[in-house]
This record gives structure tokens, sequence and C-alpha cells, in this order.
């Protein structure tokens, strides 16, 4: 997600996904509301006062009128400190309410993204996910608070005119000014927003690259590269939003100065009323407080100006991010009551994004339930692949990957998933602990069965010896553990649930020759009866399998009984 396709994304309406949650929190709003009209009145009777005491108490000397006034108004203040504070509480709770609501709607859609159409890194994506909070608070309360104040702008100019008549023209020609400058000054806010988010993901990127490969930056020595682009980001993200700050101080700047200017026009104008005896002193006074309570809903408003261009383009690389299609059917996905693990490709094509060849080139074939396959072939030959399209990770350009005679298109991601168990080439563990990794919170997977299965991969060995054993919270990506570590680790959780289909993509490449020679024992029983795919490079794993397809640039140019395709492999070697 580049700062140039952020100005090149259309304008959209707010979304669903959005203004669904806020409907819901429609009776919260409509109690602000309703404590809004009163606050306001209650400010317009504080002026109301202030007159009443100049004009009528102070002139006759009336202390018993005083004192009725003021228990007056210290009612009205007590009421006024209760529905602020209501006001803050019920516009913090629809706000959490809408965080909520919409958080789990964009994290859901952001795991569910297919990935071919994934756009720009990591940190890229962090970073918007980031602006995720401003959006709530500009949406369910910055907004909220400042839009209800504004048509109170105009009862108080009311107000104003019916106590000082020609007075009330001075703080009505600042309304539209400040409207006027906050207009101007919105287009040059609208570009410098855009890249200013653009600048902070490309900053974030570089930050996030940096410390999930710390050990890498450090053992290679990239910390001169990335200190050169972190500089770099650094200077020009500071540079655009300093300049953002400094044409939105504009419009705030000239909203305060307009309630001064109101504020003196309205005495310079009231005091020549006076002298012509059309207006009071406390009349004087009153339209002075309610020219300057007229003019800050205005400056609350620039202030939402200023916010709302930044806001806006987070909105719409959200909703460009919400309105990608998610992975699975269209329509309703299949249920398949069970899976009994065979596997067909027919006539694959696929091709990663921006390549510039094919990763598969029309591969076929088809694996029987509770067979055992093996992947060979070089690096880059599609092995891995293959594994991924069988997941369901990327769709195929052309051709079908079928389970149990089902296009596996038409289920949905997570049934499939769940009944393929993967220990992929990079063991990937999350932050948490072992059983976590293990169990991912999947019912089916009780102590019991974890205890199985890290039995099986290894895992027990190990982490069984330890005091706080599978509690032991592991570090981002589980440093801390040796490379076999995790992989009996992944192991285990692509065993866990006894999945019909298992799929292991170099599984034993970190361990070493006696861990690996004892857990293939253990998994000749445990893969019994259940279709497994290897991809591998290391000869003994080839002891689970009982058939070799073999792959070159993305095509099958062998397929048969394990020991006769290694018998047509090694012959050329030993010619």
């Amino acid at each position: 997600m580049s700062a140039d396709n952020l100005v090149k994304v259309p304008r959209p309406r707010l979304a669903e996904w959005l203004m669904e949650p806020m409907r819901r929190n429609r009776s919260t709003y409509w109690k602000v509301a309703v404590a809004a009209v009163f606050i306001n009145i209650f400010a317009l009777l504080t002026a109301l006062f202030t007159m009443t005491v100049y004009d009528r108490v102070v002139p006759n000397n009336a202390m018993s009128s005083l004192v009725a006034l003021s228990i007056g108004l210290g009612i009205v203040i007590i009421f006024d400190f209760i529905l602020k504070l209501l006001r803050a509480y019920f516009v913090d709770l629809a706000g959490a309410s809408i965080d909520r609501d919409i958080g789990e709607e964009v994290f859901g859609r952001l795991l569910a993204i297919r990935l071919e159409l994934k756009k720009g890194s990591t940190g890229a994506l962090a970073s918007l996910m980031r602006e995720l909070e401003a959006l709530r608070d500009f949406f369910a309360s910055a907004t909220l608070t400042a839009v209800v104040d504004v048509p109170f702008i105009f009862l108080t100019l009311l107000v104003v005119w019916l106590i000082g008549g020609p007075v009330v023209l001075v703080p009505a020609l600042m309304v539209p000014l400040v409207i006027l400058i906050g207009w101007l000054t919105h287009p040059a806010l609208e570009r410098l927003s855009a890249r200013s988010l653009g600048e902070g993901m490309l900053k974030q990127s570089v930050l996030v690259e940096a410390i999930g490969g710390l050990e890498t930056v450090k053992t290679a020595g990239a910390a001169p590269l990335l200190s050169r682009r972190w500089l770099k980001a650094v200077e020009q993200h500071s540079d655009s939003s300093l300049r953002q700050r400094m044409v939105s101080s504009i419009g705030v700047t000239f909203a305060t100065s307009a309630g001064t200017i109101s504020y003196a026009g309205v005495v310079i104008v009231g005091v020549n009323l006076i002298a012509e005896q059309e207006l009071t002193m406390g009349g004087l006074i009153a339209c002075s407080i309610l020219a300057g309570r007229a003019i800050a809903p205005l400056a609350q408003i620039s202030q939402l100006l200023s916010r709302l261009t930044s806001t806006r383009t987070a909105y719409r690389q959200l909703n460009q991010m919400m309105e990608l299609p998610p992975e699975g059917p269209e329509g309703e996905p299949l249920k398949l009551s069970r899976i009994d693990g065979k596997i067909e490709l027919r006539n694959v094509g696929f091709r990663y994004p921006g390549a510039p060849e094919r990763a598969l080139d029309e591969v076929s074939f088809s694996i029987e339930p509770g067979e055992h396959v093996a992947l060979l072939g070089r690096v880059g030959s599609g092995k891995s692949t293959i594994a991924r399209i069988i997941l369901g990770l990327y769709p195929p350009e052309e051709g079908l990957i079928l389970i149990d005679g089902t296009d596996i298109r038409q289920l949905a991601p997570a049934d499939l998933r769940n009944a393929i168990g993967a220990a992929m080439q990079e063991s990937v563990l999350l932050t948490g602990s072992v059983r976590e990794n293990i169990v991912l919170d999947r019912p089916q997977v009780d102590d019991a069965e974890m205890l199985r299965v890290t039995e099986i991969s290894g895992t027990h060995q190990f982490m069984g010896q330890i005091a706080n054993g599978y509690d032991l919270k592991l570090a981002d990506r589980g440093e801390g553990l040796s490379g076999g570590q995790r992989q009996s680790i992944a192991i285990a959780r692509a065993l866990a649930g006894r999945p019909p289909i298992v799929i292991m993509d170099e599984p034993s490449s970190a361990m070493d020759a006696q861990t690996e020679t004892a857990l293939i024992q253990r998994l000749q029983e445990e893969l019994r009866g259940r279709t497994l795919i290897m991809i591998t490079h290391r000869p003994p794993l080839l002891q689970l399998v009982q058939r070799i397809i073999l792959l070159d640039k993305g095509k099958v140019v062998a397929d048969g009984p394990r020991d006769a395709v290694l018998q047509k492999i090694m012959r050329p070697k030993a010619a």
C-alpha cells in the first residue's frame, strides 16, 4: 500500500461495516443528543443570569432576588455537571461498542484476505490497522460531540438578536468566515494527509522488518542499510506531518481569533447602542458571553476538519481492504459430513502475483485415501506451491483441485484446513504458551490429545522436563527455541485432532539424524490410514511414502512407485 495508491483510491460512501455498528447504538446517540440540548440551554441561562443581575439586582439592590437567582443558578450548574458526565459516559459507551464491533469485523476480514490480493508489507498492514482507533474515535466520539453542538450556534445567535438586536451581526459574520477558511485549507490537507499516511506506513514497514528479523540484521550486517531507510522514512514523514499540522492550524487558529474578534466587536457595537439607550449594560455583558459561546463550536469543527482528512484517507484504505473478496465461495459453502482424504489435481496452472513465469503448468495427479506420496524436485519446481493450493491459500489460475470429488473452492476455508494437518517449511510459532501453539483453541484437542501428539513429534522429550512445561511462554515466532524444537511443535500442531490429510514440507530439516530417525518410526504408525503428502529433500523421510511424484519447472515429469522413481532419478547420476 504505497502513497501513490492512497491518492488514487476513490471516495466511497460510508460502508456497511462502519455504519451498521453505529446504527446499533442509535439509542445511545439519542441520549447524547438530549443531554446536549439541556447543556446548551443551561449555557444560555448563565448569560441570562448575568444580564438579570446587572439590569435588575444591582440598580435596585435586590439582594433577596440575588439569593433566589443564585440558588437557581446553583441547581443549573449541578444538573449541567451531571449531564456533561452522562454525555461523556454515553459517548464513550457507544465508542467502545463500535470499536469492538468494527475491530472484530476488520480483523476477521484481514485474516480472511486472499493472499494473491494482499498488497503492501506486514508493517504497512499493521499501520493501517492502527488507524482503526482514530477512525472509531472520529465517527463515534469526537464527531458526535462537535456536530451535536453545531445547531445550537443558531439558537445562540437568535438569543443574542433578541437581547442586543444589531449586535448579532458581529458573531453572525464570523461564523461563515471560519467555515470559509476551513473549506479553503481542505484540499491541501487532503493531499498532505494521503502523503503522511503513506510515509507513516513506510516507516512502520522498516520498523517491523528490523524488529522481526533482528537476529538476521545483526548477523548479516544489515544495520547500516536499515538505518538509512529508517532515517529517510522518518525525515519524509516528519516533513509531511509538519506541513499537515501547519495547514490545519490555520483553521483552528482563525477560529480562536474569530472568537476574540466576536467578543471585542460585540463590546464595541454594544457600547454605541448603550449610548443610544438601545441596550442595557447587562444586555451587553450577556451578548458578549453568548457571542463567544456561538463561536466555540466552530473551533471544535475546525479541529474536526483537520482530523477529517487523515481519517477519511485511513477510511478509504480500510474500506479498500474490506471490499476485497474474502476467501471461500461467494454463496453458501458446502459442508462435507466426512473427508476420506482423496486429493485430485486436474490440469492445474498457477502463477504467483507479479511473477513472470508459472509456478505450476498443467499439473494433474490423483492421490487415493490413505495413500502416502512424496513430492520431489529441485528448488523452485513447485512442490511447496502444490501444498499451498491444496490448503486453499491461493486459487489456481486454471484447472481444479478436488477433495473427495468436491472442488475446494466450494468449501469453507476453515472447514478445509481443519481436515488438513499442515507442517509447512517455515515453522512459525505464535506468541503465547507451547500449549496454545499446539491446541489453538480447537475444542477437539484436549490435554490427552495434546500429550499424545507431543509424544509422537518428540516435543514431550524437552517440554516434559521443564518446570512450567507446556505453559512456557514463547517470544515472537518461537525465538529462544532451536529450529528442531520449533519443527517438533509444528508437527504436533499438525497431527493434533487426527486430521484425515497431513501435509509436511521439510518437517525435519533442522533435526539431527537420531531425532529424525525416531520421529520417522513414530510417524509410520501415526499416519497409517491417513493421506500423506511429504515434501522433502531428505532420503530418510521417503520411508514414510509408497509413491513419488517428481516435479520440474512446475510440471510432473515422473509419477510412480517409490523405488521405481528413485531408480529413474539415480540412473542418470550413475551414468
